[in-house]
């Protein structure tokens, strides 16, 4: 990226940020310019404009409360019926969090914003971290089918309509190893086994390495861990293995496999042959600077496996999206995993704060709006008597749900994210990610958080250490057929220094981290088990490669490869049975909590 530009962009985001208040005025005033006679709108507003008639008429709404309006646009109605701007394609989300994908409209000013959040992080990073324009990329990229809608109209996944724009085609695609018909292939297997491939053969170019989101990280290692053979003996023999058929992949693959090379060959075998494999990312691709992908939310399990993996390479989780809307980017993009933040971009969407209590302890860690229970505070923010903050007013160290306004047809909609401020970039806040609202494991009267449960494993995995295992991914369900019900853990391990699928599990071991997940949940989960409300937590330990056959369940149902996230909890029968079928291991919490 040429000096030049990283000082325009980077001076573009100074003015946005500064000017928060007017961008934030501007980008309501337009929607609503162009969308207050629209089906939807005009039934609040009849017609009218003004801002204050939009807050206070405009109801908040989750996507159930306008799937009938969405589905019309499906199934092809006339237009104005969400939004008066032509609409290009349907956005789909990765169809993990709650089931089904939810759809979601695009136009090609949305198309446009999407797109150029990749290019804003990439001037933050390069005024961070020099030389970068020396080398490329190996970002390990996937594509996703299109489905065909009754309204004429594709939908697709966010990852595979950005990876078609012309933003990435004719920009980013420069900085990456791998040419674009081998990203576009739809043949995963093939794909991925061509981008390792020119990524060892141009290991000296390779300056960083990324994906979208951490989980692809484990599912190119144990990839690599099947193919390194067949890779190496392509590298040695200058041709391409016979089951790559896919001529998207096999064509641009003759312009890399040009001759022999068993010098590289004889240099990469021993580095893959080590029975360990840590760090083994910097052994491969000595020259990398740093690890490119999402590790907040959900995605925060694989942090210790990314640094395993990689000796520990600076982790950076650039920005914060969903299929509803863009909302910021990481300013600080060399903080620890732990302590990022996503500054808001104010000319994105127009956002809204519901404010959330996170309670004390002692009154069980639990998150309310207003300090009141759920069902009240839906009933009291649907009949306007709650406060909802402007971004530029959120305070610092407080908790809220964000609310999206944007120029596709999302209005005052819920996306469900509980965010935490934790400073200001000039006008703009900065927010970390917390948890999914509706994600929680639930019985009987305690819920337990995503973000609680993802800090009570954490502090487990201190049991694990000493023994020389490594928790490469987890997920869990309620058992609420047990009498009383239970909480369930499904944990993936490996040992650090070998690569054996082979696992000794010490029973005091596995008990001991199962004590101290229970010991690190919140007071009401505690006192539950004292009164015997709830029974005594289970970890179930599946084989290694339990969770890519979880992955390729969600993605049967319509999940992104690319996108997806492993479920923190899991509410769907099939998902539970694939995991409980590979179960090498059940242990449980003894005795009772103190």
């Amino acid at each position: 990226m040429e000096k030049s530009r990283i000082e325009y962009v980077l001076k573009k985001i100074e003015e946005q940020t500064s000017n928060a208040v007017e961008e934030q005025e501007k980008i309501l005033e337009n929607i609503l310019k162009r969308n207050a006679e629209t089906d939807y709108l005009n039934k609040f507003l009849h017609g009218q404009t003004d801002k204050q008639l939009f807050k206070k008429y405009v109801p908040l709404v989750t996507y159930e409360d306008i799937k009938s309006y969405i589905d019309r646009v499906i199934d092809g109605e006339p237009p104005n019926i969400l939004t008066t701007e032509p609409i290009i394609e349907f956005i789909l989300s990765s169809g993990t969090s709650g089931g089904e994908p939810k759809y979601v409209l695009s136009t090609a000013e949305c198309s446009q914003k999407r797109a150029s959040i990749p290019m804003l992080m990439e001037a933050v990073i390069h005024k961070h971290i020099e030389g970068l324009d020396k080398g490329k990329g190996m970002y390990l990229l996937f594509s996703n089918p299109d489905f065909d809608t009754p309204s004429g109209l594709k939908a697709r996944m966010f990852s595979s309509s950005y990876l078609s724009s012309p933003t990435f085609k004719t920009t980013v695609c420069k900085y990456v190893t791998t040419p674009i018909e081998i990203i576009l292939s739809l043949n995963k297997p093939q794909s991925m086994y061509c981008q390792l491939l020119i990524g060892l053969i141009r290991r000296h170019e390779v300056l960083r390495i990324g994906t979208i989101f951490a989980s692809t990280f484990p599912n190119c290692i144990k990839f690599l861990q099947d193919h390194w053979k067949d890779i190496c003996s392509n590298i040695r023999t200058g041709h391409l293995s016979d089951w790559i058929t896919e001529q998207d992949c096999r064509t641009p693959m003759s312009s890399f496999l040009l001759e022999p090379n068993s010098e590289l060959a004889d240099l990469l075998e021993p580095i893959f042959e080590n029975e360990s494999w840590e760090g083994i990312i910097t052994k491969l691709w000595p020259k990398a600077k740093y690890i490119d992908a999402i590790v907040t939310g959900s995605m925060s399990q694989y942090i210790g496996l990314i640094d395993y993996y990689s000796g520990r390479l600076p982790i950076i989780s650039t920005f914060y999206n969903s299929s509803e809307a863009c909302f910021g980017i990481n300013m600080e993009p060399l903080n620890k995993p732990w302590d990022v933040s996503y500054t808001f971009l104010p000319n994105m969407a127009y956002f809204e704060f519901i404010p959330v209590d996170k309670e004390s302890p002692q009154k069980a860690q639990k998150l309310h709006f207003n300090g009141v229970s759920n069902e009240e505070s839906i009933e009291k923010l649907e009949n306007g008597n709650a406060q909802i903050v402007d971004l530029v007013d959120v305070k610092i160290g407080q908790y809220y749900e964000v609310v999206v306004t944007t120029l596709a047809g999302l209005y005052r909609y819920r996306v469900g994210d509980i965010l935490k401020v934790t400073g200001f970039h000039n006008k703009s806040p900065k927010f970390q990610f917390v948890e999914r609202q509706n994600v929680a494991l639930s019985i009987d009267r305690d819920k337990t958080s995503e973000a609680d449960l993802s800090k009570a494993i954490k502090a487990a995995e201190i049991e694990l250490e000493p023994r020389g295992f490594l928790l490469t991914a987890y997920s869990s369900f309620a058992d609420t057929w047990s009498i009383p019900g239970r909480y369930v853990l499904f944990w993936e391990l490996k040992l650090r220094d070998s690569n054996t699928d082979q696992l000794k599990l010490d029973s005091n071991t596995m008990e001991q981290c199962c004590r101290r997940v229970e010991e690190s949940l919140d007071f009401t989960y505690r006192l539950f088990r004292k009164m015997n409300l709830i029974g005594p937590l289970e970890i179930r330990v599946v084989k290694f490669g339990a969770f890519d056959e979880l992955m390729n369940f969600f993605v049967s149902r319509g999940a992104a490869p690319l996108q997806y996230k492993t479920p923190c909890c899991l509410k769907i029968k099939e998902a539970i049975e694939i995991l409980d079928s590979r179960v090498v291991g059940k242990f449980f919490s003894n005795g009772n909590l103190a």
